[in-house]
């Protein structure tokens, strides 16, 4: 089936009237209907606004594919509309021009929604889009999709995928799976074409699930990519690094998704044998925990390390009645202070806004901005960030039986002004203070802690940065530790550093140095880079030699954290910028004077990755035979 066999010249409006996103589903949904392609026009209406609720269909790019399967299509149909620009929330913030609004039965067949799919697909070709923002008439459209049908059933000579690229897999879903389903998949395998890496992609479609992921597949996956907006089958992922996003996110940044996949940039998934519904809801409180942590992180480091650089001149250089104040120095100060005052804000915004899409982000970030000024400092911002997100999420069912006039202020008027209110009412009233006296009290013990105590949290703090290297259990030590900084404990960030820094040094040391004969050659390359990237806190650099041999690697790697992240604190080693490695050095303080300061933070360092390394060079088992041939074909 053609797609000109469900798009006919009665369901095109090229010159669309509407001016907003409600008036564009009524006014499709009314060219749907007049061509006599639905059997209750309200209820195709509803299922449409229904499908909207649960995410956008706007694409972004000028693009939005509203769609629905239920009962209330008579006939399988398509619907184009064109306008000079219409907000309709789309993904990336810009107006909407091509709309292609799909109806599919509720029993329709799969040839239906195959072809409602492929169209999908063509819409991925910026030359195709170019030819529907061109055409002068209804015979123009069907045209251009004619003829990108015929291209499209031309064959292709594939490009051949290096002999060692990375094995990718991926699986696609989407609730109704007959748009974004398709879009993403193909979106991943074009772009992993172009890239050189091999990629299998599943998709959860109305036609069932297409290209299965069998077990020797994921047995020999470099890592899997879940983009999905419904829950599927996860169990089966158990011990592989699983990247789970949005469907939207694998048609908008399949590049970014490959590259993350390759660098096993993604938690080992541990099997519950719970429902996928169950999981779904699990990991999605981490997932929505994490878009907020990487929304602050820059925050984080730029304001940090311009209040770092701003103690160059003195400590109290920032301070004008201080003899050290030097005017340069205060500046800095005040930018890198600005930066650290969105941090609590941008945290709470962004949870809020991977919950409720979005309409939460502005209710989120009015509710952290409050958890700040009540000084209720990072934690208060998490709870900020949930309650605006599920405040929205309530709001949005609450306000699901407004009349369809009222549609278009929801996401400008309603939901912020509703959102926003009620969260920071909750924050004002119930969670600032108890939240505040927590913190607090937090921060005391912590500035009190000396001796064992303080020794005891350096060990933990520095241990739990390497046991998933950038998961969210060292994300959390790290996130500590910054919060404790800006608190004003800087002897915390110094562990968390220093225990960051030593799994690449000690893969570094161990495949170069101690133990080379038990490294492929390709490893003790990685090793080299390793040095730098160690000495830089980018503890990401252990990942692949970790992923290959988690046995061994992992109980060196925590052990020679603990043992650097113990150090510091013993050395009692203050610094106060929240990341840079040795370039950050010359800022430590704590030890009589920097130079100390600097050689027995070293020394913790080295001590860490030294005693790590000789533990994993008598741990790590010899090369096999099939390995060292390997090794040497690849030199």
């Amino acid at each position: 089936m053609n797609i000109t066999d469900l798009l006919k010249k009665d369901t095109i409006q090229l010159n669309l009237r509407s001016r907003s996103k409600a008036e564009v589903i009524e006014e499709l949904v009314d060219v749907l209907d007049r061509a006599g392609k639905l059997s209750d026009r309200n209820g195709y209406r509803d299922a449409i606004l229904a499908r909207e609720a649960q995410s956008t269909t706007g694409l972004g790019e000028g693009i939005a594919i509203p769609h629905a399967k239920t009962k209330a299509v008579k006939q399988p149909a398509i619907a184009f509309g064109r306008s000079e620009g219409i907000d309709y929330e789309a993904l990336d913030g810009q107006d909407s021009r091509l709309f292609f609004m799909i109806a599919a039965g509720e029993h329709a067949n799969n040839e239906h929604l195959e072809t409602l799919s492929k169209l999908s697909v063509f819409l991925m070709d910026p030359a195709f889009q170019e030819r529907l923002y061109a055409a002068t008439s209804e015979d123009d459209v069907i045209r251009a999709i004619e003829e990108k049908e015929a291209a499209e059933a031309a064959p292709v000579a594939s490009k051949p995928v290096q002999a060692d690229a990375p094995y990718i897999l991926a699986v696609t879903a989407c609730p109704t799976g007959i748009a974004h389903t398709y879009m993403a998949a193909d979106s991943l395998k074009q772009k992993a074409e172009a890239m050189g890496v091999d990629i299998k992609v599943e998709t959860n479609g109305s036609t069932g699930v297409k290209n299965e992921l069998t077990a020797a597949d994921i047995a020999k996956a470099t890592a899997i990519i879940v983009a999905a907006d419904k829950a599927v089958e996860m169990d089966r992922f158990a011990g592989k690094h699983v990247i789970e996003v949005p469907v939207a996110q694998g048609i908008r940044k399949p590049e970014e998704l490959i590259n993350r996949a390759v660098k096993q940039d993604g938690p080992v998934y541990q099997a519950t044998g719970k429902s996928g519904q169950q999981k779904e809801q699990r990991t999605g409180i981490y997932k929505h925990l994490m878009s907020g942590v990487s929304a602050m992180l820059p925050l984080v480091v730029a304001g940090g390390l311009l209040i770092a650089l701003s103690f160059f001149w003195g400590i109290n250089s920032a301070n004008p009645d201080d003899p050290s104040y030097n005017e340069f120095a205060a500046q800095l100060m005040t930018i890198g202070g600005a930066a650290f005052g969105f941090l609590v804000p941008i945290l709470a915004g962004f949870i809020a806004m991977s919950i409720a899409d979005r309409p939460g982000l502005a209710p989120g970030l009015v509710a952290g901005a409050l958890a700040s000024q009540g000084n209720a400092g990072f934690l208060g911002g998490l709870i900020a960030g949930f309650l605006a997100g599920y405040v929205v999420l309530f709001l949005k069912k609450a306000l699901a039986k407004l009349p369809a006039t009222l549609e278009g202020i929801k996401p400008v008027l309603l939901y912020p002004l509703l959102g926003s209110f009620i969260s920071g009412m909750i924050m004002l009233l119930v969670v600032n203070e108890p939240i505040a006296a927590l913190m607090s009290w937090l921060m005391e013990t912590l500035n009190g802690m000396s001796g064992a105590n303080a020794i005891l949290l350096g060990v933990i703090v520095g241990g739990m940065m390497a046991v998933d290297m950038g998961g969210p259990i060292n994300k959390t030590a790290y996130v500590f530790g910054t919060a404790a900084l800006t608190a004003g404990n800087q002897e915390v960030m110094a562990a968390v550093m220093a225990g960051g820094m030593v799994p690449p040094l000690l893969v570094a040391l161990a495949s170069t140095v101690f133990a080379r004969q038990k490294f492929s050659k390709q490893e003790r390359e990685a090793g080299k880079t390793a040095y730098i990237m160690g000495a830089s806190f980018i503890t990401e650099a252990a990942i692949p030699f970790a992923a290959a041999d988690p046995i061994r690697v992992l109980p060196s790697a925590i052990l020679g954290s603990a043992i650097a992240g113990g150090l510091s604190a013993f050395f009692a080693i203050q610094l106060p910028a929240p990341h840079g490695g040795i370039f950050v050095f010359p800022l430590l303080e704590g030890a009589g004077n920097v130079a100390m300061s600097m050689g027995l933070y070293a020394l913790a360092i080295l001590a860490g990755a030294l005693i790590g390394a000789l533990l994993l060079s008598f741990l790590k088992k010899p090369l096999t035979s099939s390995t060292q041939v390997q090794s040497k074909d690849v030199a």
